[in-house]
């Protein structure tokens, strides 16, 4: 399969309230823009996509219109101190997880959006002890 474009559509019932979290606090801009539908994009990222989609909406099969439960995005970033103190100490957001570091490799804080996904921000550090042994060459 060759695939032209992947991202996640996350199921709210509060698109508008979704949609400022995501452009005001993590920098995405719309591309495009109904009462039920809204994409997303970093700019300057190609590949940095996001949707948000009322689960109402009749283009979700029956059987599976409720809201999105048990996401986590990981947002990787070169200073998670510096987004801790944007976000949390200045922005007023609760962490779900406070920053902290992890013998398995990142440093890190969780903070929920609106719609009930977790944000995961992560700068990558040293793993510690047997968690270094388990990276592969890939994941190096």
């Amino acid at each position: 399969m060759r695939t032209n474009s992947f991202y996640p559509v996350i199921g709210t019932t509060d698109v508008a309230a979704s949609r400022d979290f995501y452009t005001r606090l993590f920098g995405f801009e719309v591309t495009f823009e109904a009462d039920w539908y809204v994409s997303l994009r970093l700019p300057g990222e190609p590949g940095f996509e996001l949707a948000l989609l009322d689960p109402a909406h009749p283009t979700v099969p029956e059987g599976h219109r409720r809201p999105v439960r048990g996401l986590i995005l990981n947002f990787e970033v070169d200073d998670v101190d510096a987004e801790y103190a944007r976000l949390v100490t200045e922005g007023g957001l609760h962490p779900e997880l406070e920053l902290r570091s992890e013998d398995f490799g990142q440093r890190h804080f969780i903070v929920a959006a609106p719609d009930g996904v977790l944000i995961d921000v992560i700068t990558v550090i040293e793993p510690v002890g047997a968690f270094a042994e388990q990276y592969t060459a890939a994941g190096a």
